[in-house]
């Protein structure tokens, strides 16, 4: 859909473009409204350097430019920033309304409403938690976004939106008309609703925007099917690019960079948007959080240095997490609680500060094909704890704490590859009382012990195990005849154990000691 509605834009440009006149503000008019009621479709309203205070209601096929080059100025364009469209605080209409075929360049547009400083540095300092629900989003009852898309495919670019009493840019589909604007190379910042909100089914292409210190999200959708692409969303006071109520955009390309919560948001059921290739790093919450219900996919993502996660999951979410690369959080690299369900898939985990991967709070997680390490510190690389449950497959396991897994749950846990990164490093999998679990098939080297169990059910076979200390396979008190076979563990130590369990003893046969 968005394709068609592109398509016919550019006829439509094509077309009015044989028969186009150039007006002149404030040469033949002195008003942008005057002028842009005189133009016809495919006409350009050139305005020059100046303070217009004044409200604009485009019209069909009408494109707003003001004079001038692309030479750079201090924050965007130069003629943008000396081209000023000021809303004289009032709060009853948004400062521009879109139309169809139409097009704004190069404007700044200010004062559309009332910014109010000690506002908005309250929730910011509140990381939003008192900010109402429906307060400053696009579709809210009452909203004045200062450059207002509603039912129209126009084109809004290289403007500057700040200091407005509301949303800056606000996209609203209608229903049974394509909303696919092109809003592209602005800088929206310091607005007290969102910075680009989109809800109401539009399918905006959002790209290579600016957009900072917004009171909600740097780009906030909603019910909605967005293209968002190489944007940069900085220190906004909600997420730096937030998606909710079912939306389902595409999600690429963007810097999201301390946000005073998630880089990038996502919540609530039927929400499923692609996430990829985005960069989240030193954001006050999550590099990436999903919650209630949402499904996302969150693929090719890096998210460093973030204050919570690098990827956060809670509530019933659902995501596939595949390829991402998660380092240096102050959190977990990849965090799955309260009953959530992902499958977690070729990730990159490095040096977060307590755990690679963990699942908690009755949560389910099938961790396959993964690269985790980190050097130093207590925590263990992957952590199932609090009746959760995890498969955990082929992945690459490098250091630990005081274990490199440790198991509160259920947990299959097969074909890895364990790798101590310190002398007296803990033990390999480490099995809290009361859980179930399956080891078999995994190499381990450097360990205290591959296994330590106790009063859990266990079984453990097949296993190559190396560089142990004293036993490579302690199971106590088994909560039900435990089964260990066909291990094989190599020592030079005289006193060295493949195998020490306690009662009750199920199968315990085929371990092996080798010498080197």
């Amino acid at each position: 859909m968005l394709r068609t509605a592109m398509l016919g834009w550019c006829c439509w440009i094509a077309i009015a473009s044989a028969e186009a006149a150039t007006l002149h503000v404030p040469r033949d008019h002195k008003s942008l409204q005057a002028a842009v009621d005189a133009a016809q479709p495919g006409d350009t309203v050139l305005v020059s350097a100046g303070i217009y205070r004044e409200r604009v209601r485009l019209r069909d096929g009408v494109h707003l430019r003001s004079a001038g080059d692309d030479t750079r100025g201090a924050e965007g364009l130069r003629r943008a920033e000396e081209t000023i469209i000021d809303g004289e605080n009032r709060a009853d209409q948004s400062g521009i309304i879109m139309a169809e075929g139409s097009s704004l360049n190069g404007f700044t547009i200010t004062n559309v409403g009332t910014y109010d400083e000690a506002v908005w540095k309250r929730h910011f300092d509140s990381h939003g938690e008192e900010l109402g629900d429906e307060e400053g989003a696009v579709q809210a009852e009452g909203t004045h976004p200062a450059i207002r898309v509603e039912g129209v495919t126009c084109s809004v670019s290289h403007c500057l939106v700040h200091h407005n009493g509301d949303v800056g840019i606000g996209i609203l589909g209608v229903e049974s008309v394509t909303t696919a604007p092109v809003i592209s190379d602005n800088v929206v910042t310091r607005n007290m609703g969102g910075g680009i909100g989109v809800a109401d089914g539009a399918e905006p292409w959002i790209r290579r925007n600016l957009c900072r210190q917004n009171l909600r999200a740097g780009i906030g959708c909603r019910g909605s099917n967005p293209i968002i692409i190489d944007n940069r969303c900085v220190q906004n006071v909600r997420a730096g690019i937030g998606c909710r109520e079912g939306a389902q955009p595409i999600i690429r390309r963007n810097q999201c960079v301390q946000n005073r919560r998630a880089g990038i948001g996502i919540r609530m059921e039927d929400t499923s948007p692609l996430v990829e290739a985005n960069e989240c790093y030193e954001n006050a919450m999550a590099g990436i959080g999903c919650r209630d219900g949402a499904s996302p996919i969150l693929r090719k993502n890096v998210c460093r240095k973030n204050l919570l996660a690098g990827i956060g999951c809670r509530d019933g979410a659902r995501p596939l997490i595949v390829d991402n690369e998660c380092r240096d959080n102050e959190q977990a690299g990849i965090g799955i609680q309260k009953q959530s369900f992902a499958v977690i898939q070729g990730n990159t985990c490095i040096d977060n500060k307590t755990v690679a991967i963990g699942v908690i709070e009755q949560s389910k997680a099938t961790i396959i094909e993964n690269r985790l390490s980190r050097v130093g510190g207590q925590p263990p690389i992957i952590a199932v704890k609090d009746g959760s449950t995890a498969t955990i497959r082929n992945n690459r396991i490098a250091g630990g704490g005081v274990a490199a897994v440790l198991i509160e749950g259920k947990a299959t846990i097969g074909e890895n590859e364990f790798n101590a990164t310190a002398e007296q490093q803990g033990n390999a999998v480490w099995v809290w009382e009361g859980s179930t679990v399956v080891v078999s098939k995994n190499s381990f080297d450097g360990y205290r012990s591959a296994v330590n169990a106790s009063k859990s059910a266990v079984l453990i076979s097949d296993n190559s195990i190396q560089r142990f200390q004293n036993t490579a396979i302690i199971v106590k008190l088994s909560s039900s005849p435990a089964h260990v076979v066909g291990n094989r563990a190599t020592s030079n130590d005289p006193n060295a154990r493949v195998v020490d369990v306690q009662e009750p003893v199920g199968v315990v046969e085929r371990n092996e000691l080798r010498r080197d």
